[in-house]
């Protein structure tokens, strides 16, 4: 999808046939999952213990030079890392950010569109389920106020669901409320994919997923699902009588002087300057030609996967999830930093080797946003495709896959490569 790499039609890409494909195809795939209805977050988690040291990253305070340049040798490395991850991605762009104690490195590669105008630090991007992070903080927050409590029941905000006697709202949170994701029902990503501009209310992608539900027993099981973020989006809309839109912008994005976030609700439009994303979803895209997919309608992710950001707001929100600092007290924090189970996930984030975060795919975009809970390092990635690359069985690539063995997001390829040039290697669970 680079200049060198120029896409004449061909081919139909594949059709979306099956279940498995769907959660990637939606807009919000798992944590750097595999396209499937019940990923595995991280594979290599131990349960609440992935952060060492809870109370210490809780209390950590910036260092004195952490808005300063990074020192010139380790910008170089950090360059090289994510140089050659990003030529191994099937993306025409890709922008990068490092933050530590030290200083800020930031990059742009590659392209913004496949006109050639350069991408740029600075544009921004549909960030996908690294809205799940946000969605679910603001939900610690309504807790803290007493406006809700993590074990009330999903039937005390929203009627109709399956189980909605015993789901809790932590449950949501963490993934294990059996409530299947919408993104399964073939039929509604069907009539998706045929006209992407549709605007999808909560109460449709939630309709979609009931009569898939359940899938097990409230907290007997895990099963990632965009279905529990937007309900979480509802329970938030109920309790504060207002839209998520408002609540995001008043507890989140002023508070901590998010000025490149924004919440486009039912507009397909992004602020300038953007990165167009594209994609091999959708019936019209092939191996040699993916579809751009810049103006398809957001609201399909709602609470799920719907924000759009920059990489500066990205990195300041990625030290604030770590560390709860600016978003949630000292309680809610510990909670969130003890909530992960053995697969990895927690509280709306996952954690591997320490790392805590997410990372999102929308068509046509994919990030990844991860802390580093041991030295206050966030990493922070946006990329303007969700085309995986590599030995991928599944998953559709390129006809020109430009890939390794190993099948994966251009986003998270970088992530990997830069987390380990810092020390730390944030490891992916593997990807068909």
């Amino acid at each position: 999808m680079r200049p060198s790499r120029r896409l004449p039609r061909g081919r139909r890409a594949l059709a979306l046939a099956a279940v498995s494909a769907a959660l990637v195809l939606t807009g919000c795939s798992s944590p750097s999952a595999p396209p499937s209805a019940s990923p595995s977050p991280s594979g290599t988690a131990s349960a609440s213990g992935c952060v060492a040291d809870p109370a210490k990253t809780i209390a950590a305070k910036p260092g004195a030079d952490t808005l300063s340049a990074l020192p010139a040798a380790t910008a170089a490395k950090l360059d090289a890392a994510a140089a050659k991850a990003f030529a191994l991605g099937a993306s025409p762009g890709a922008i990068v950010g490092v933050r530590t104690p030290q200083g800020t490195w930031t990059m742009a590669y590659g392209d913004a569109d496949l006109a050639g105008t350069p991408m740029q630090v600075g544009m921004h991007t549909r960030i996908g389920s690294l809205t799940k992070m946000y969605t679910t903080t603001i939900v610690l927050q309504l807790a803290e106020d007493g406006k809700l409590k993590l074990d009330d029941t999903l039937a005390k905000y929203v009627p109709g669901i399956p189980d909605g006697d015993t789901i809790t709202l932590r449950q949501l949170a963490d993934m294990t409320s059996g409530v299947a994701s919408y993104t399964m029902n073939e039929q509604l990503v069907d009539a998706y994919f045929a006209d992407p501009s549709a605007v999808y209310t909560p109460d449709q992608l939630v309709a979609a997923a009931v009569p898939l539900s359940p899938l097990f027993a409230p907290g007997t099981d895990f099963s990632y699902s965009n279905t529990n973020t937007v309900l979480l989006g509802e329970v938030i809309e109920k309790v504060t009588g207002q839209p998520f839109g408002q609540v995001l912008e008043d507890r989140i994005i002023a508070p901590m002087h998010l000025t490149a976030t924004s919440w486009p609700d039912v507009s397909a439009a992004l602020p300038e300057p953007y990165a167009h994303g594209y994609t091999l979803n959708g019936p019209a895209a092939t191996p040699t030609a993916p579809t751009d997919s810049t103006s398809w309608n957001p609201a399909w992710s709602y609470t799920a996967g719907e924000v759009i950001s920059d990489i500066g707001d990205l990195l300041t929100m990625g030290r604030a999830l770590g560390t709860g600092q600016g978003l949630v007290d000292h309680a809610s924090q510990e909670l969130r930093l003890t909530s992960f189970s053995p697969i990895g996930y927690g509280f709306g984030m996952s954690c591997s080797h320490g790392w805590v975060g997410h990372t999102g795919d929308i068509s046509g975009y994919n990030s990844s946003l991860y802390y580093d809970t041991a030295t206050d390092t966030t990493v922070a990635v946006q990329t303007n495709s969700d085309i995986a690359s590599g030995g991928c069985t599944q998953s559709p690539t390129l006809q020109d896959d430009p890939g390794d063995e190993i099948c994966q997001t251009p986003a998270v390829r970088i992530l990997v490569a830069l987390t380990g040039e810092l020390g730390t290697a944030y490891t992916p669970p593997p990807r068909k």
